[in-house]
């Protein structure tokens, strides 16, 4: 492999001090005649000189990257959320590693000790650690933090959350509004504050009217796959279809575990929402394009990634004073996927 080219590399051929070499090629305005100048940075694009921006923080203690650890990319409500966080850091002259945790609580740590051993100094997380004295350490020891979609008990710790009790709430309601009595619920293992706030509501609003609630909770943790929760959709259906009674609705922990409900139901013969309605949770861009097309309850996820990294980086320029604390709500979508049987 060759060897990357150095300021004393570029000094010798330039036959000038190192110095000299670092002060042009990082603008500092020291001092230089225009002709040698011109001769260092030109020798610097021959060499294809890349500068050493670690060791350049690492002088300046100055870090212009924001780590990012979301479960994973494949979601597109992530998708939506890492656009709102780019668009801020942009704006600021803030670079963005994107960190997937794929779901597992053991490889965010990972990522949380690798973006601060490489002086990474602001962090927006939505995984789940398994460890949170590692977090409170690493925030101790100058880490700035948000947390976004999934609550962190860190009191200290700036939070954009969204109210998934209130969206299993009002997803409920809506069912119950079109006449659905019997309407199962189909999620993930709850290994989330979110999907179990989404079960909360769901209980809740079940309860309230004084109706059975039909649960089904995918059985393992997932062997990542891109396609892992839309797969996990069919397979729940599937158990769903072995009851006795087929549900009139059934309501998913996401949109993509919504479309695979959809996909197994039509699999079987069953029209949606003629014979089952279904209904999903997210609000991602792609519900619209599906046939039919579906009716979720619509998280701000754009707005989260962007709120969020306002707020790092307001912390991290100096500028913020008490954390954030930000409760967004939810809204509904209505579209094709859910029937009204009133009557």
């Amino acid at each position: 492999m060759k060897k990357q080219a150095t300021i004393h590399d570029i000094a010798k051929l330039a036959d000038v001090s190192s110095a000299t070499v670092s002060r042009v090629l990082s603008n500092s305005g020291y001092p230089v005649s225009k002709e040698l100048r011109e001769r260092i940075t030109r020798i610097a694009d021959e060499v294809n000189y890349v500068p050493n921006l670690l060791g350049r923080q690492l002088k300046t203690s100055t870090n212009t990257t924001i780590g990012v650890i979301v479960p994973s990319i494949t979601n597109p409500f992530y998708s939506a959320v890492l656009l709102g966080i780019e668009e801020v850091a942009r704006k600021n002259n803030y670079h963005v590693l994107l960190c997937n945790s794929l779901h597992a609580p053991e490889l965010a740590d990972q990522y949380i000790r690798t973006i601060f051993e490489k002086q990474i100094r602001g962090l927006i997380i939505s995984a789940i650690s398994s460890n949170k004295k590692l977090l409170q350490d690493y925030v101790a020891r100058g880490l700035n933090v948000v947390a976004i979609d999934q609550k962190v008990d860190m009191s200290d710790l700036s939070q954009v959350e969204f109210d998934y009790h209130q969206g299993g709430l009002m997803a409920t309601r809506y069912l119950l509004d079109n006449g659905h009595r019997r309407i199962a619920y189909v999620t993930a293992p709850l290994d989330r504050p979110s999907r179990k706030s989404i079960l909360q509501g769901y209980t809740d609003a079940m309860l309230n009217a004084g109706l059975a609630v039909n649960v089904i909770v995918a059985e393992s943790k997932q062997v990542y796959s891109g396609v892992y929760e839309f797969e996990n959709g069919k397979q729940l259906t599937s158990r769903l279809m072995e009851q006795e009674e087929l549900p009139e609705a059934v309501l998913a922990c996401n949109d993509m575990t919504a479309f695979g409900v959809i996909h197994q139901l039509q699999e079987a013969g069953l029209r949606v929402p003629d014979d089952v309605s279904v209904m999903g949770f997210d609000g991602i861009e792609f519900g619209q394009i599906m046939k039919p097309a579906l009716t979720t309850i619509k998280q701000p996820n754009y707005e989260m990634g962007r709120l969020a990294c306002a707020k790092l980086v307001e912390t991290m320029q100096g500028e913020s004073g008490e954390p954030l604390h930000m409760m967004l709500q939810p809204a509904l979508i209505e579209r094709d996927s859910v029937a009204g049987r009133h009557g």
